[in-house]
């Protein structure tokens, strides 16, 4: 709070950024946490709330005629202008919002502060939701050929490293250290991803630090011993997903890629993507073109071919599809990707800011739009965790390590993200999804990779329609779930209703047979026979009861009574169309799935 120096502004004008330009003038709130807007007025009145920890940079622009414009940028790609009418208020906002945008310890971003209400057990509870144990259990491990080493379980040999690593289980500990100390960071080849079905691995690793001729034995054997984990390989890949140009000036600064000289087996592989630098800056061209006002479609080609964006996706796409996929939790969390320095959560250098995680969510995205029925999820999901890692409403995507999130006692301090989404995850639905589509190939041709609307312009209400096709199907698997429910309820009431007439007549018979008389009157008068009955016309009147039970009809009243005044047909056709209705159920078809087996190749690529 010692950071707000104007805690509230009247009269504030909010400028929707849509083609219309429609203004709304209302009060803004600054508080420790939010930026908060409240419109005047009973019919328009609303609410913008927005995080401090969304908030990327504030920018003040030239004065006119109505006030001093005050441009908010967020790392959502939201962007929210307000017009403030007098300088020095102005000036206060914006030097409040730069700081309070920009915290300098993790323990000032919002997940350090946000209570939802939740005890010490079901915070313990919310951490435990994803296990990462179970994760390895899931894929085979242990087992014969991999096991779990407690060589870094203090950290001793990789800060950046989960404590509990697979390695093969002929691997012996000087091996490991060897090897550690021979890769940058410390970060030595372990295993990712293991396939029960074939054996076939991934593991990860950095680069050595080789230099133009230096070796070294351990990280050899340490090599040697993964490629034999697959009984059945006869090589293994070593991809380098950086440009080799790149690769090579690192090997002049002592670092380098493998030789494979030195290593049996092995095929080298660049597969040639940019470094963070181009990457934040292709990101920030990219947003730029999607902030244009009514651009001409020449403009938005060429400004989004210019800013190489959906190039550089197209080259991840393609080293994922080389290497194959990997998990959130697992191999971006604990395996230590540098989420604080990434996604600018802490006041830093901004040459470490890069949107690795964002081109990860768009490789995914553009997966799930060439298979739309292979994800359970869709893209609501991948957009609100998007949101939530630039937000820190949770402390799953804050700090740069495993380590890191252990001294802060984020486990301790915050709450997870997981059980949130759990608990929503109707709104995260896929309702075209269909298990057991097997391995996907995906095509990597240009005119494959679409422009994430939905991601770069959710906030520009006129450029796109309000409702997309996953809204419309999602509305129809709603009313249609809806409808099942009303139509077993009406099931069970008429079964109910038909066991109650079935007693009734039950009774009745009882009574007909004691007296042995034929016009004793029932025990329910809606069953009473008309005249309409024996008088061919209204046949339809008589109870349904009897429409399924023509037998005892006859059997209770003999021969049918013949009319004088009607045709006798007539009065046959009515009795045969009185019998013909009829109830039946329905079984709903089931789907055969079908599975494609995996690579059986090893694949070694850097952290």
């Amino acid at each position: 709070m010692e950071h707000i120096r104007m805690p509230k502004v009247e009269n504030v004008r909010l400028v929707d950024r849509s083609l219309s330009r429609r203004t709304q003038v209302g009060t803004l709130y600054l508080t420790a946490t939010h930026t908060i807007f409240v419109g005047k007025g009973s019919e328009d009145r609303n609410e913008l709330w927005v995080l401090h920890s969304l908030v990327c940079n504030v920018v003040k622009h030239k004065t006119s005629q109505s006030g001093y414009p005050l441009l908010i940028h967020c790392k959502n790609f939201q962007v929210i202008q307000f017009i403030i009418r007098q300088e020095s208020d102005c000036h206060d906002v914006y030097i409040s919002l730069s700081r309070l945008s920009r915290p300098e310890k993790y323990e000032e971003l919002y997940c350090f502060s946000f209570n939802p209400n939740a005890d010490k057990a079901e915070r313990e509870l919310s951490w435990d939701f994803l296990d990462l144990k179970a994760e390895y259990s899931r894929m085979g491990l242990p087992n014969k050929l991999w096991h779990v080493t407690p060589i870094n379980r203090e950290y001793r040999v990789c800060d950046t490293y989960p404590s509990d690593l697979f390695v093969p289980k002929s691997v012996t500990l000087p091996v490991i250290v060897g090897s550690s100390k021979f890769r940058s960071r410390g970060r030595f080849p372990t295993l990712s991803y293991y396939c029960k079905e074939n054996h076939a691995t991934i593991c990860r690793s950095s680069q050595p630090l080789s230099g133009f001729s230096a070796r070294c034995l351990e990280d050899e054997q340490m090599l040697q011993a993964i490629m034999k984990s697959n009984p059945g390989s006869r090589f293994m890949y070593v991809v380098d997903t950086r440009p080799k140009l790149n690769a090579m000036a690192n090997r002049a600064a002592g670092k380098g890629y493998e030789n494979e000289d030195n290593y049996c087996n092995i095929k080298f592989q660049f597969i040639g993507i940019e470094n963070i630098h181009v990457m934040r800056n292709s990101q920030q061209n990219l947003i730029e073109v999607s902030a244009l006002r009514s651009p001409s479609m020449r403009e938005f080609l060429l400004g989004l071919e210019n800013s190489d964006w959906l190039r550089h996706i197209k080259s991840i796409m393609e080293a994922g599809i080389f290497i194959c996929k990997v998990l959130i939790e697992k191999d971006w969390v604990s395996f230590g990707h540098k989420f604080s320095h990434r996604c600018g959560h802490l006041d830093g250098e901004a040459k470490e800011v890069s949107p690795v995680m964002d081109q990860f969510l768009e490789c995914v995205w553009q997966l799930m739009d060439q298979f739309p029925c292979s994800f359970e999820y869709n893209e609501k999901f991948l957009i609100s965790i998007h949101n939530h890692i630039y937000s820190c409403h949770y402390g799953n995507f804050i700090c740069n390590s495993q380590k890191e999130r252990k001294d802060l006692c984020i486990k301790e301090k915050t709450h997870s993200i997981w059980p949130h989404l759990w608990e929503n995850k109707m709104d995260f639905m896929n309702p075209l999804f269909k298990p057991d589509q097997g391995l996907l190939r995906p095509s990597t041709a240009p005119f494959c990779f679409k422009y994430w609307r939905s991601l770069y312009n959710r906030f520009d209400r006129e450029l796109h329609p309000r409702q997309s096709e996953l809204d419309c199907l999602m509305a129809v698997k709603e009313e249609t779930q809806q409808l099942e429910e009303e139509l077993a309820l009406y099931e069970q009431k008429l079964a109910v209703l038909d066991k109650e007439r079935a007693k009734t007549l039950y009774m009745q018979r009882g009574v007909l047979d004691s007296k042995q008389t034929l016009w004793s009157f029932p025990l329910d008068a809606s069953l009473v026979n008309t005249p309409q009955d024996y008088i061919g016309g209204l046949i339809g009147a008589a109870p349904n009861v009897f429409s399924s039970q023509q037998g005892e009809r006859e059997s209770l009243f003999g021969d049918k009574p013949k009319c004088p005044d009607a045709d006798n047909s007539d009065q046959e056709s009515g009795v045969a169309d009185f019998s013909s209705h009829s109830s039946g159920e329905e079984s709903l078809p089931s789907e055969d799935s079908v599975k494609d087996p995996d690579s059986d190749e090893n694949g070694l690529n850097r952290a």
